[in-house]
């Protein structure tokens, strides 16, 4: 398999230049030259097929021969070693909980995925390696916990000063050694703007090999399709469990309906659904950053600044990952409109929401989950002979609006408890690219 430029101007490459790379010299993003399409035989057997099989299975075409198929499996079994319970809420609502892993938070997969690739890559380099990323609240704490004291490898994680939650904040500076957290005065898409102009310094990259661990790497978006597989197996519809695809027999496909922020995790959902993955549709639901549903509705893209939110790992107003999406549909627009719908939904109504399944179903959300839940409600108002499944990416503990809506966070996990008697370790800058420049300097 390789890889092109979004951007069209720099040269294609393999999946091990892409991973080493981050992001393109002409400023896309990387795409495969061809999506793969999943055999009858991986479907034949596919209800009893365990998580590492079906990851290897899913991401080994796109991997493309870069390493031996033993190295890939058995990246692949330590990036899934932990369970994604379907859980029901509602007679047609149900939630895929992706907060199991080490850091509470979907991007657990991918970054674990990431760190484990380039662990080998770096291996049969010489020189220093500098993973900078930037993070919105989860990203920083899956990515340092992913890299955490791997030798010859350093990163560095922008975050939005005081826009994270407490235990995001503390996931991410507690760790030291190897990763240095980078406190920013301004939003996401200033840290954004950062570490993707520390990826295009020419000069520093003569100096030390910089790549980044952000959903724009393809090491880290490609296996989040890893989960979309895993809901579906447990898939049910009126006790009927999911068959095999292209055969003969009728199947309620699920909408599904994904939180999104940089957009990296419903871009990896459609792209498992075009190599295979049964769907009815796709629900992009946003917050108040609402770039993307106003694009749907009009065809135009908006230049605007991000917004603070109660869902605050969303609050991205410029989306990465978006522009995948479009080449996923051929920069069809009307064919894009046909998958994938787009809601904008309120702090008020977010609130409003975590309180209200709380109190009817007993169910905890955070309000990442509560954004996905209210729009895969809204939607199936319209449409009450389908069902689907909205995707909750992160643990309630991680958010500190949940105690102040509902009260509560639900359990704390034993990881959090151990978090508080940890001391903050982060540099403050400003949102000034000179400033992290002599940063990076000084961790060659």
């Amino acid at each position: 398999m390789r890889y092109f430029s979004t951007n069209r101007k720099s040269a294609h490459v393999s999946f091990r230049e892409a991973t080493l790379q981050g992001q393109p010299d002409d400023k896309g993003l990387y795409f495969p030259e061809r999506i793969p399409k999943l055999s009858t035989n991986f479907w034949r057997d596919f209800p009893a097929k365990s998580k590492t099989q079906i990851a290897f299975e899913v991401i080994k075409p796109f991997v493309g021969g870069v390493m031996t198929d033993e190295t890939l499996f058995r990246i692949c079994d330590e990036t899934v070693n932990f369970d994604f319970p379907l859980v029901k809420i509602t007679g047609n609502i149900q939630t895929l909980e992706l907060f199991h892993g080490a850091t509470l938070a979907f991007k657990d997969v991918g970054a674990r995925f990431m760190s484990r690739c380039l662990r080998e890559f770096s291996n049969e380099k010489q020189e220093k390696t500098i993973v900078i990323v930037a993070t919105s609240g989860d990203t920083g704490g899956a990515v340092a916990n992913g890299f955490y004291d791997v030798d010859g490898v350093e990163v560095v994680i922008l975050y939005p000063q005081g826009k994270v939650s407490k235990v995001q904040e503390l996931q991410l500076t507690t760790l030291g050694k190897n990763i240095s957290a980078i406190e920013v005065a301004g939003n996401f898409d200033d840290c954004q703007a950062l570490a993707k102009t520390a990826l295009a310094d020419e000069d520093l990259k003569k100096r030390v090999f910089l790549t980044s661990a952000n959903s724009i790497n393809v090491a880290r978006w490609l296996p989040q399709q890893f989960y979309y597989f895993y809901a579906l197996q447990q898939w049910s519809i009126s006790d009927s469990k999911f068959r095999i695809p292209d055969s003969n027999s009728e199947i309620q496909n699920p909408v599904i309906c994904v939180p999104s922020g940089n957009f990296g995790n419903i871009c990896a959902g459609i792209l498992a659904h075009i190599t295979g993955l049964p769907c009815e549709k796709f629900i992009a639901a946003t917050n108040a950053n609402d770039v993307i549903p106003n694009f749907l509705q009009t065809g135009k893209m908006e230049d605007k600044k991000s917004v603070a939110t109660l869902s605050n790992a969303m609050d991205v107003a410029n989306p990465s990952n978006f522009v995948r999406i479009l080449e996923i549909f051929d920069n069809d627009f009307l064919n894009l409109k046909e998958k994938m719908e787009s809601v904008s939904v309120s702090d008020e109504i977010t609130a409003k929401t975590m309180r209200e399944v709380h109190a009817k179903y007993g169910y905890v959300l955070d309000p990442h989950g509560a954004v996905g839940f209210y729009a895969l409600e809204k939607y199936l108002e319209k449409h009450p002979e389908k069902s689907g499944f909205f995707l909750e990416t992160a643990h309630p503990i991680k958010f500190d609006s949940v105690e102040q809506i509902l009260g509560t966070y639900g359990e704390t996990p034993e990881s959090v408890r151990e978090l508080f008697d940890k001391p903050k370790q982060s540099i403050e800058i400003r949102a000034n690219y000179e400033d992290l420049r002599e940063i990076l300097l000084q961790r060659i």
